[in-house]
C-alpha cells in the first residue's frame, strides 16, 4: 500500500475515532488521548521538527550554489515573492466575497457579552524585514528563525559559488548532509500514518460535535473559500503557466497535504512537501530548495482566507458595517502580515488580531471562533503548502523555458 493511501486512512480513522469517543465516552477519550493519541502525534511532530532546520540550511545552501548566477537567484526570488503576494491578495478577496454573499454572522445567535480574548502582538512587517539578517547565525539555527536561516543559507550558497573550486570540499559536505536529511525524512515518514491518526483523533475528539454544529456556517464558508482558491487560483496558474493538468498536480502532492492537515504547521511539513515536490512533481532540487522554505515562512493563503471570512463574520455578529476603504485595508494588512509571522500552528489568530485592529473591530470577537479554529487550521495549512508547491512548479517551468535549468 502506498504511503499516501496509508496517511489518508490514518486521517479518516483518526477523525472517526475522535468523533465517536467525543459523542459516546468523553472520559475514555481523555484516557486514550493522554496515553495514546497525544504521544503518537507528539512523537511524529518531534521527529519532523528535528529535521526542519538542517533541511532548510542544507537545501537552500545547495539550491543557491546550484543556481550559480546571482542574477538567476534574484529573478527566481522576484517571481516567487510576486506569486505569493498576488495569490494571498486573491485568497483574502475570495474569503471576503463569500462571507458577504453567505453572511454567516447574521444567522444564529452569538453571545458577545462575556467574550474575552487577549491578542498576542505580532511583529510588524518593518521589524521582520530589518531582522532578516541574523546577527548570530548559530542562534538563528538554534531558535529555528526561518527567515534568518534562509538569509544565512543564501549567503553561504553564494559564497560557495563565488569561491568555485576552493569550496569544493564544503559543497560535497553540504550535498552529503542534504542526502542524509532526505534519507531521514523517508525513515520518519514510515511513522506518518500513526502520527497522523493520533493528531487527528486529538483534534476532532477535543473539539467535538457541539462546537462544529454551533459554528457550522462559518466553517462552511471558510472551507468553501479554501476549496475555491485551491481549485481556481492554484489550478488555473498550474494549467496556464506550468502547462500541467491541475488534478494530476493535486493527486501527486496529496501525501504532503495529508501531513500538513495533521500537523497544522507549514514549517513542520516542509521536509515532506519538498521531497514530494522533487520526486512526484518533478521540481528541480535547486528550485524546490529555495521556493518552498521561503513559502513556508511568508506564504499563507489559507490563513488569509480565514482572516477575510472571520473579519466579515465578526463584523456581522457585532452589527458593524465595513466601508470599502476598510475592506481594502483588510486585504493590504493581511497580505503584509503574512510576511511578518511564522508558519506554526495558531499563527492565524495572531494575524487576525492585527487585521481586526486595523479596521477598528473588537479583537475579543476572536473568542467566538477560537473553539473550532484548530480544525480549520489543519485545512488552511494544507492549502498554504499547496501554494508553495504550485509556485515551485511554475517557477521551474518558466526557468526551463529560458533554458537555465
Amino acid at each position: 500500500m502506498k504511503l499516501a493511501t496509508k496517511i489518508i486512512i490514518g486521517l479518516v480513522i483518526g477523525a472517526i475515532v475522535g468523533l465517536v469517543l467525543n459523542l459516546t465516552s468523553p472520559s475514555l477519550f481523555d484516557t486514550l488521548n493522554t496515553f495514546l493519541f497525544t504521544p503518537l502525534g507528539k512523537i511524529f511532530l518531534n521527529l519532523i521538527n528535528m529535521l526542519v532546520v538542517p533541511i532548510v540550511f542544507f537545501s537552500i545552501t545547495l539550491g543557491v550554489a546550484g543556481l550559480g548566477d546571482p542574477k538567476k537567484l534574484g529573478r527566481i526570488g522576484a517571481k516567487t515573492i510576486f506569486y505569493f503576494l498576488c495569490t494571498t491578495a486573491i485568497a483574502i478577496t475570495i474569503g471576503l466575497v463569500l462571507a458577504y454573499v453567505i453572511q454567516p454572522g447574521t444567522i444564529g445567535e452569538y453571545d458577545t457579552t462575556n467574550v474575552e480574548y487577549k491578542a498576542e502582538e505580532a511583529p510588524s512587517v518593518t521589524e521582520t524585514l530589518l531582522n532578516i539578517i541574523p546577527t548570530n547565525p548559530i542562534q538563528a539555527l538554534a531558535e529555528g528563525n526561518m527567515l534568518q536561516i534562509i538569509a544565512f543559507s543564501i549567503f553561504v550558497g553564494l559564497g560557495i559559488t563565488m569561491l568555485g573550486k576552493k569550496a569544493d570540499t564544503l559543497l560535497r559536505v553540504i550535498e552529503q548532509g542534504n542526502e542524509l536529511m532526505m534519507y531521514l525524512v523517508n525513515l520518519v515518514m514510515k511513522f506518518a500514518p500513526y502520527g497522523t491518526f493520533g493528531l487527528i483523533a486529538t483534534a476532532v475528539g477535543s473539539q467535538g460535535y457541539g462546537a462544529i454544529k454551533a459554528m457550522g456556517l462559518y466553517m462552511f464558508v471558510v472551507l468553501l473559500a479554501l476549496f475555491v482558491h485551491a481549485l481556481l487560483t492554484y489550478g488555473s496558474t498550474i494549467a496556464i503557466f506550468a502547462k500541467q493538468n491541475p488534478f494530476t498536480f493535486f493527486k501527486n502532492f496529496a501525501p504532503a497535504m495529508g501531513v500538513a492537515f495533521s500537523t497544522s504547521s507549514s514549517n513542520a511539513t516542509l521536509p515532506v512537501s519538498m521531497e514530494t515536490a522533487q520526486k512526484r512533481l518533478g521540481v528541480p532540487e535547486s528550485i524546490s530548495s529555495f521556493v518552498q522554505p521561503l513559502g513556508a515562512t511568508i506564504n499563507m493563503d489559507g490563513t488569509a482566507i480565514m482572516q477575510g471570512v472571520a473579519t466579515i463574520f465578526i463584523a456581522q455578529v457585532y452589527g458593524i458595517e465595513l466601508s470599502f476603504i476598510q475592506l481594502v485595508t483588510v486585504v493590504l494588512t493581511a497580505v503584509l502580515a503574512s510576511v511578518g509571522t511564522a508558519g506554526v500552528p495558531g499563527v492565524g489568530l495572531i494575524m487576525l488580531a492585527m487585521v481586526l485592529n486595523s479596521v477598528g473591530l473588537p479583537v475579543a470577537g476572536i473568542a467566538l471562533i477560537i473553539g473550532i479554529d484548530r480544525l480549520l487550521d489543519m485545512t488552511r495549512t494544507a492549502v498554504n503548502i499547496t501554494g508553495d508547491a504550485a509556485c515551485a512548479v511554475i517557477v521551474a517551468e518558466t526557468e526551463k523555458k529560458r533554458g537555465t535549468i
